[in-house]
């Protein structure tokens, strides 16, 4: 749960005891677990700074520093070894610090050079099997880009036909890859084939910017959307 600038988390279970709540200096939009080290998670927001914390010790672990005003989103790459940040970095001539790959364990910034379009990215997606992760941007757009290092842009592919429009529109990849699935600020959800970058469908699913759609992890003929006004819809 992101309260303004207190974390809190609960353990999932019938109980919903309470297993952390830290109060930050700053209020954070973004969180998101290492992936193979369960007591650990990263937060960000309207700071320069982003913050490892460790739920065992309720301590901060490690403070990776950057000079920009809020980070949009986190997106840890496989095995955790990297993660990268995106940001409200952007400026009429580059985006050098648009998108930020950053070593988790040393707390150095890798690069800041992966993005050189003149959009904001308000979310990233990591896809299932590839080494490859998507970027929502604000051209209206999704931007592919290797998750290895250099982290190059794939100039031969872009999904577009939706629209961000200052939106924090989140998207994501199916289960088995071959999907990529995005709200658009119309409303509107739109599925992509992931290899030719087509629509191949879109659904009206709401009266509002619709900000997100999911898959269900177990059951992949299952979608959540929500909406900007809070609406939350379950599709078959």
């Amino acid at each position: 749960s992101l309260d303004v600038s207190f974390v809190k988390l609960w353990h999932r279970t019938r109980t919903g005891k309470q297993i952390f709540s830290s109060k930050t200096e700053f209020r954070i939009s973004a969180l998101k677990f290492h992936p193979t080290e369960s007591n650990v998670f990263i937060c960000g927001g309207f700071s320069p700074e982003v913050k490892a914390w460790d739920l065992r010790t309720s301590k901060v672990l490690r403070v990776y520093k950057a000079a920009v005003q809020q980070t949009l989103d986190i997106l840890f790459l496989p095995e955790g070894r990297e993660f990268l940040t995106s940001t409200d970095a952007v400026s009429r001539d580059s985006a050098d610090r648009t998108i930020i790959a950053w070593d988790f364990q040393s707390a150095a910034k890798i690069s800041n050079q992966i993005f050189h379009e003149r959009y904001t990215c308000p979310s990233l997606t990591l896809h299932p099997k590839e080494s490859v992760f998507v970027a929502q941007t604000n051209g209206n757009y999704l931007a592919l880009f290797s998750a290895q290092r250099p982290y190059r842009i794939n100039k031969k592919k872009r999904y577009e036909g939706h629209k961000v429009e200052g939106f924090a529109v989140g998207c994501e990849f199916s289960p088995d890859g071959t999907l990529l699935v995005t709200g658009s600020s119309d409303g509107k959800v739109f599925f992509y084939n992931y290899h030719t970058s087509r629509i191949i469908r879109t659904l009206s699913a709401h009266k509002e910017a619709c900000v997100n759609a999911i898959f269900h992890p177990v059951l992949p003929s299952l979608l959540a959307t929500c909406d900007w006004a809070g609406e939350i819809k379950i599709w078959q």
